[in-house]
């Protein structure tokens, strides 16, 4: 079973719900707060594009990588129905983990716990590598990921949800299993999709691992990378992480 595969195409009608536009305001912040001067952004872990879509309505120039092959084929498309934003946007398939793309950024994002999806040191350490070869002198790096106080205080339980357009109906199940000793969850879904027109019923499972973090780990990987924490908060929120913070949003900068 792979990750984001089947998952892919359904992506935009699983995240229907998601504020997009609430974080993309929030992420405008804070580069406004920590790099008031900041015109380029590389998001690691772009998915279909829309974070970055809403940023370069907010005239920064953005390009865009995702593992997915699937997603940034969506990317693409959302981009041919924006002609108005072509030159601040583009997309790439990459590995946050080893994508070189001989230029530099003032800002780099990775949203939506993509450095979650980062479950070794080795993963954790390549990707901040590639965050600091891809940052000019004095940029920032905003991420977010599971807390790990959070995660061990509400541990997380099987959960069902239901989604539809006009053209499918999914039902998706989310059975977590917790590796107390790995730092880790497999998020294993299993999702039915009916298409209302056929009626046919597709079934697809995939497991999702996700490695949930704690800040003095993190504070070791940002002293090895020469990167320098600024803030630590919930996401959208901007409140103190507690033990009921599922999300919080690291903003450090290249020093």
């Amino acid at each position: 079973m792979g990750v984001f595969k089947d998952y892919a195409y359904y992506y935009d009608l699983l995240y229907q719900d998601k504020d997009y536009q609430a974080e993309a305001d929030y992420i405008t912040e804070l580069i406004k707060k920590n790099k008031p001067d900041a015109k380029t952004v590389l998001e690691l872990g772009c998915g279909t594009g829309k974070h970055a879509v809403l940023l370069a309505e907010k005239d920064f120039n953005i390009y865009g990588v995702d593992i997915s092959q699937d997603m940034v084929v969506q990317a693409q498309e959302r981009l041919k129905e924006r002609q108005d934003l072509a030159s601040k946007l583009a997309f790439c398939e990459g590995d946050v983990r080893n994508v070189k793309l001989d230029k530099k950024f003032d800002v780099i994002i990775s949203l939506f716990h993509v450095i979650s999806y980062q479950i070794t040191n080795q993963d954790l350490q390549a990707m901040f590598q590639v965050a600091k070869e891809h940052l000019n002198e004095g940029g920032i790096f905003i991420f977010d990921c599971w807390y790990g106080p959070a995660v061990l205080s509400f541990k997380p339980d099987v959960r069902v949800k239901r989604f539809e357009d006009g053209k499918s109906l999914i039902i998706r199940i989310a059975e977590p299993k917790i590796y107390p000793n790995d730092n880790l969850v497999d998020v294993n879904y299993q999702m039915l999709v009916i298409d209302k027109l056929s009626e046919a019923v597709k079934e697809f499972k995939e497991t999702h691992k996700m490695r949930y973090l704690f800040k003095p780990e993190l504070e070791l990987f940002f002293e090895k990378n020469n990167f320098k924490l600024i803030d630590t908060q919930e996401w959208l929120s901007a409140k103190v992480p507690g033990f009921d913070t599922w999300g919080v949003c690291f903003i450090c900068k290249k020093v």
